[in-house]
């Protein structure tokens, strides 16, 4: 490969980059408000998908002749579609609910490790003590639970005098961990 094409771009790639560009930026804003706030939240792993498959065709659509622009703008489309699809079974149909999230599962509570549940989430000890430092946490007796949300994200919740509501943990798997380790519960 010659150096000066790897470099070149010429005023037809600039002007077809550009048009794609905006009138993909077009398409996904009037999706966005079709589809709602959701569309691009990182509340499940299918939120996710959705974001990272965006991205693919948005990068081949504007960087490349095919997919043309209507193309990608009608996968994207099709993407929406999708994700509506199932944020609405989500919300009507409980059974299949369990089918499509993942459900957050407690890797620490109030400073010890769940060690089964760090194995099936295939974390270390040191990916929790990370988000414990990021989150302020000095020492492990500071920490009522730590969570891995659907998301992959991890909750630190802190030790504090408040007495828990309960309701806030029932989606986890193995909340009951909680309640019997919670050393103010007899």
């Amino acid at each position: 490969m010659e150096w000066e094409t790897w470099f070149a771009i010429d005023w037809q790639q600039l002007l077809g980059i550009s048009l794609s560009a905006v009138g993909f930026y077009l398409g996904l804003m009037l999706f966005t408000r079709l589809m709602g706030l959701r569309s691009f939240s990182k509340l499940s792993s299918h939120d996710f998908a959705m974001t990272v498959g965006i991205g693919s065709i948005l990068a081949s659509t504007v960087l490349s002749d095919t997919p043309s622009l209507m193309q990608g703008l009608f996968a994207v489309a099709v993407l929406f579609v999708i994700q509506g699809l199932i944020s609405l079974i989500r919300r009507n149909v409980k059974s299949l609910k369990s089918l499509i999230d993942n459900q957050p599962i407690i890797v620490m509570a109030h400073g010890e490790y769940f060690w089964d549940n760090l194995a099936e989430a295939n974390l270390s000890t040191s990916d929790v003590q990370e988000v414990l430092r990021k989150n302020g946490i000095k020492s492990k007796t500071e920490v009522f639970a730590v969570i891995m949300e659907t998301t992959g994200d991890m909750s630190v919740i802190k030790n504090n005098d408040v007495t828990p509501d309960w309701s806030l943990f029932d989606d986890i798997r193995d909340s009951e961990l909680l309640i019997k380790s919670d050393k103010n519960v007899f």
